[in-house]
């Protein structure tokens, strides 16, 4: 009765998202996936030591076993996002919590490093990656006014975890060696397949039933009590199953949307993300060995990651909950770019720090800025895309972090060896930080503001980002204003709409004879004709 079909078109009617109820389950899951992804690379080391002593090997040849894992997590963003698209993200999370465990387990009965590479380092990886993205992708699904908090949330699991896993890891290799240590970790990583089963998506399940029985009572409506109510409730049921029978074919969704490049927010945010990643995690992987060049006794040395990590599960929720004001969250863009330099100017800063307290110092003010810039990164890039194109975003925002992560460290690590000076590489690392807050605040500035006094061209079908989004919006709000009128007797409600279009028409076709613009209360119904498309803002914009 005028209800739009949802599997019309390239894509449903996009489901509002509830912001708590099943979203907090989700929220629990998604904290407990970003704790492993990004804690259990670093967690691992704690077995090093040994398997050098085991397989002859030194240090660096241990230490690929993370960088492994991390390369995965990264460089494969694209192929998680084909798979979200095609398959969906439960199926992707269980498969990816099979993976990962069955690469740490399998890694406990090799005899070389060569196998640990492609176990724990590849298998296990690619798990964890498999895990990662699609529990972001969910989290942006299931909360909209609360996001904000709800990545604060999620990204909290990072130091939590690592520092729950390195010392139960330090625990498992005295009791258990490090091949019952690895056979135990492959078991807690089984409880990545628990935090996908909870991933359920918002179908169109709930808007079906509800289509359902509004067809119901409005046949129940038109036709008299009785038997031929019953008649026609069927005969309406038929119908629309032969109308669906009738249906051509969906075109398929695209398994990895590249019309996101047409975003000039999602360029700069690209960009500035991967000046950040060059500089970011340089600090904490050189901080041990700086602090013990300074004559720090190794305890109170590495201490000082505890300090950063401490910091952090607080900042991340705190930052959080400041970036959903709504005074904030407009300008959470600007919010990002203010973390980012804090970050760098803490590193600048502390360049110089020669004693334990300078360094706790240091730790403090890093922690913070720190966990802002990890509560922040993916609010942003949701803000950006959107939840519709979110899934091709990340992947591929990932896939460019991937070569940032592999140039940024090892180049610090051989500046290091070559100059003997740690000083240089603080104030490296803080520079191209301050640089990606400076791109990132000034090009959001200056390009998208700028773009906000354009408006877009009427009717243009090749336009770019969120197309898609807004197609399928404007159905849902079609489909809306159709059933509210179905709940009207039905020829009064048709005759009434009729009369009200062509008085509106009127009214508009003399104003724009005399060179008037639209009048004021009929935006809505003259939307079609391009009244309001002067006023609109592009997508682009954060």
């Amino acid at each position: 009765m005028g209800r739009p079909d949802p599997e019309e078109g390239q894509l449903p009617a996009p489901v509002k998202p509830p912001d708590g109820g099943w979203g907090w389950i989700v929220l629990l899951g998604c904290f407990v996936i970003t704790g492993f992804s990004y804690a259990f690379p670093k967690a691992v080391s704690v077995y090093f030591k040994e398997l050098m002593k085991d397989f002859h090997v030194g240090y660096s040849d241990t230490a690929w076993i993370s960088s492994i894992m991390l390369a995965m997590l990264y460089g494969t963003g694209p192929v998680c996002s084909i798979m979200v698209n095609q398959f969906g993200c439960r199926p992707v999370m269980l498969i990816g919590g099979l993976l990962a465990s069955a690469g740490m387990i399998l890694a406990s009965f090799t005899t070389n490093i060569i196998e640990l590479y492609l176990t724990a380092g590849v298998l296990t990886g690619l798990g964890m990656a498999l895990n990662f993205q699609p529990s972001l992708i969910m989290l942006g699904t299931y909360f909209d006014k609360r996001r904000p908090l709800a990545n604060g949330l999620a990204a909290a699991g990072s130091p939590v975890f690592l520092s729950s896993l390195s010392p139960l890891g330090q625990v498992l290799l005295e009791k258990f060696g490090w091949r019952g240590g690895f056979l135990i970790m492959g078991g807690l990583l089984l409880n990545c397949c628990t935090c996908g089963a909870v991933m359920r998506p918002l179908d169109m399940g709930m808007k079906r039933k509800m289509g359902k029985a509004q067809d119901k009572y409005e046949a129940k409506e038109m036709l008299p009590i009785g038997g031929k109510s019953e008649e026609g409730i069927s005969t309406t049921d038929g119908t629309k199953k032969g109308k669906k029978a009738k249906k051509k074919p969906k075109k398929g969704k695209k398994l990895l949307d590249f019309s996101i490049f047409s975003n000039r927010g999602f360029i700069i945010y690209t960009i500035s993300k991967f000046i950040l990643v060059l500089g970011l995690f340089v600090p904490p992987i050189l901080l041990v060995n700086y602090a013990k060049d300074t004559g720090v006794p190794d305890t109170e040395a590495a201490f000082l990651l505890s300090i950063i990590g401490f910091i952090d599960i607080f900042a991340r929720p705190a930052c959080g909950m400041v970036a959903g004001l709504k005074w904030v969250r407009p300008h959470v863009a600007y919010l990002f770019s203010f973390s980012m330099l804090f970050n760098g100017l803490t590193d600048i800063c502390s360049a110089r720090a020669s004693n334990y307290t300078g360094l706790v110092i240091f730790c403090v003010f890093f922690g913070i800025s720190y966990g802002m810039v990890g509560a922040l990164q993916f609010e942003v890039l949701m803000a950006i895309v959107g939840s519709q194109k979110f899934s091709s975003a990340i992947g591929l925002v990932l896939l460019i972090e991937a070569f940032a992560v592999l140039i940024g460290p090892p180049s610090a690590g051989r500046l290091v060896d070559a100059l003997k000076n740690y000083e240089v590489i603080f104030y490296l690392a803080g520079s191209e930080v301050v640089l990606s807050a400076l791109f990132l605040g000034v090009a959001s500035y200056c390009c998208l503001n700028r773009g906000k006094k354009e408006p877009l061209p009427e009717n243009n079908p090749s336009a770019g980002g969120g197309s898609d989004t807004e197609e399928a919006e404007s159905d849902l709000q079609e489909g809306e204003e159709h059933s509210s009128d179905n709940h009207q007797p039905a020829h009064s409600t048709d005759n009434t709409m009729v009369v009200a279009n062509e008085e509106a028409n009127h009214v508009a076709e003399e104003q724009r004879g005399e060179g008037g613009g639209c009048p004021a209360g009929d935006g809505e119904v003259l939307a079609q004709d391009g009244c309001n498309a002067d006023q609109m803002v592009e997508r682009d914009s954060f």
